[in-house]
Order: C-alpha cells, then sequence, then structure tokens
C-alpha cells in the first residue's frame, strides 16, 4: 500500500470517530480496506448500545464480514482512529488482517479518558494472579460441544 492511500484510509478512519462523537459515541473510527476499496466501516457505539464489545473496530469488522459474506478478512487493512485496545487487537488477529494503520496512540487515548492499560498488563498474567477472579470448574458434558464438533464432517473450519 502506498503512503498516499494510507493517508486518504486513515483520514476516514478519523472522520468516522470525529461522527461517533458527533452522534454521542465514544471517540473512535475505522475503515477496513481490499484491494484499495473500503468495506468496512464502524464507529464506537458502546454507549449508544449499551454494548462494551460495540468498538470501532469491531463494529468494522462485522461490517466488512457482511460485505463479503465471509468471516475471513485476509488481503485486508484495518485503518482506526487510535492503536487499538486489547479486546480489538484480538479481533483483527480472528478476522485475519494483515495489516493495522494508526493514527493516534494508546497514550492519547488514556489523555482523553481511555486508558487501558490495566486490561493489557492483566492479559499477561496467570488467572490467579489477576484482579478478577477466574476460575476453572468442571461440570457434566462440559466437553460434549467439543467431541460433537470433532465428529462433524462438514464443519466450516475457523
Amino acid at each position: 500500500m502506498n503512503k498516499n492511500a494510507d493517508t486518504e484510509f486513515l483520514r476516514e478512519a478519523v472522520k468516522l470517530a470525529i461522527h461517533s462523537v458527533e452522534v454521542g459515541g465514544g471517540p473512535f473510527g475505522a475503515a477496513i480496506v481490499k484491494d484499495n476499496k473500503i468495506i468496512g466501516r464502524g464507529h464506537n457505539q458502546v454507549t449508544l448500545n449499551n454494548d462494551p464489545t460495540a468498538h470501532a473496530e469491531v463494529n468494522a469488522i462485522r461490517n466488512a464480514c457482511n460485505t463479503l459474506n465471509d468471516f475471513n478478512l485476509n488481503g485486508c487493512t484495518i485503518y482506526t482512529s487510535c492503536e487499538p485496545c486489547p479486546m480489538c487487537i484480538a479481533a483483527i488477529y480472528w478476522a485475519r488482517i494483515d495489516r493495522v494503520v494508526y493514527a493516534s496512540t494508546g497514550e492519547d487515548a488514556a489523555t482523553a479518558g481511555f486508558d487501558d492499560t490495566l486490561i493489557a498488563s492483566e492479559i499477561c498474567k496467570p488467572y490467579n494472579q489477576r484482579v478478577m477472579s477466574i476460575e476453572h470448574q468442571v461440570c457434566a458434558d462440559h466437553l460434549k460441544s467439543f467431541e460433537m464438533w470433532l465428529k462433524t464432517e462438514n464443519k466450516t473450519e475457523y
């Protein structure tokens, strides 16, 4: 991708972030590009939808997947108005997006009140050292869905 195209698509993500604030959402926007064409757009709708997962990147991924009718966004670049948070970077990996280009940094977001350093540091810790209680308990049939999955012949692997 050339730098002029990167700048153009990054500006689109920033415009989506500005639009998000105008409509009552958080200050984040994202655009997903494949073959030099925007195939997905998203802006932060956490407070608008009462959904803590409705980040710009996740919404853009959902939009792009609907556009392509595919859960695999291989060959795509995501342009974000801000460095992706831990949840969004995980979603970007799950979507198999090839490349991330962002404008503002996580430090810029923290200055505006969006600090994800606790989450980022917690992810690297063993469960027993995290702030949140995470417990492993087995129950009847807890492996049944995996066993069924392994026996399914016509499954779509991902």
